[in-house]
């Protein structure tokens, strides 16, 4: 199976998360070399943090992480915010607007709605690779033009089950 068939459930499923990290930081490099963006030190040092691993992190996490790695400079949140609002535009993550934080897309690039799986248990959330753009296609029925579409469920996943049961 392919790693693109396996993105909905990966923060549910054990896989290796170091090829993972790896070919998701190649496709970001090739999709900003197509489209003739700059993946810049400081863009891929958050892209890099957030890839560590498949939980959502908030603005300050990652800020954070930086001036640890970083403790010869302080790193101000505007250098964040920035990161994250290019890496946001170029479809490389997305914002879990419940949690305020942002998450790695799995599928880098892509346009179609983001649909997010959240276990209220353990926190772990999920990128549904579904083409079902049903709410969207509802919107448009009305006259609606949709610019931006976040779907959040949240409920507990198979281990919490397994755990709490």
């Amino acid at each position: 199976m392919s790693r693109k068939a396996q993105h909905s459930d990966i923060a549910f499923r054990k896989h290796d998360h170091r090829r993972c990290q790896r070919e998701l930081m190649s496709e970001a490099q090739q999709l900003c070399a197509r489209r003739k963006q700059r993946l810049t030190s400081r863009r891929r040092q958050v892209f890099e943090i957030m890839l560590a691993s498949h939980q959502p992190m908030g603005a300050y996490d990652i800020l954070a992480a930086m001036n640890r790695v970083d403790n010869r400079e302080h790193i101000a949140p505007p250098i964040v915010y920035r990161a994250l609002d290019f890496l946001m535009g170029e479809g490389l993550i997305h914002r879990i607007e419940s949690k305020n934080a942002f998450i790695t897309c799995v599928d880098p690039g892509h346009r179609r709605a983001a649909q997010f799986l959240i276990c209220r248990d353990c926190d772990q959330v999920a990128e549904l690779e579904t083409e079902d753009a049903s709410l969207v296609a509802a919107a448009a029925d009305l006259g609606f033009a949709v610019d931006h579409s976040v779907v959040e469920i949240t409920g507990v996943c198979a281990e919490c089950q397994k755990h709490a049961g």
